[in-house]
């Protein structure tokens, strides 16, 4: 929880690093999150009700999990682009995601890589913070 406290509270910091650790623990959080808005969204009512060539279509979110989605796009695009700066690419590297297959493959390899050993061109490893306080 405290990795993802951090990113929220570095929601605009899109220079430096951001390790493995830190990243995956804020997108477990953030899938926990979401989820739990889409449930809420569905025990509440409030998801997308619409009618299509006469069929009645539910979407299973609504406006909380529009919200929620919203509040968190900045700080996920932020630790994402941190996250490519610890494997030495540069943050514009996330358009290589607009490739179908093959980007997304390459993203999620690029995310599974160590950091790259001491400094690079932006910043120091953060390995040797610790969140933990």
């Amino acid at each position: 929880m405290n990795y993802y406290l951090n990113v929220l509270s570095n929601f605009s910091t899109f220079s430096g690093r951001a390790r493995r650790k830190e990243y995956w623990m804020f997108i477990l959080m953030n899938g926990i999150f979401s989820i739990l808005a889409a449930v809420l969204d569905h025990l509440l009512g409030s998801t997308f009700n619409f009618t299509f060539m006469g069929v009645q279509q539910t979407f299973p979110y609504g406006y909380i999990f529009i919200a929620y989605s919203l509040f968190i796009l900045i700080p996920n695009l932020a630790v994402t682009v941190r996250r490519l700066h610890d494997t030495g690419k540069s943050g514009w590297f996330l358009l290589i995601g607009l490739i179908p297959i093959i980007g997304s493959i390459w993203l999620l390899v690029l995310f599974l890589t160590n950091s790259n050993a001491g400094d690079n061109q932006y910043g120091a490893n953060p390995k040797g913070i610790n969140f933990n306080n």
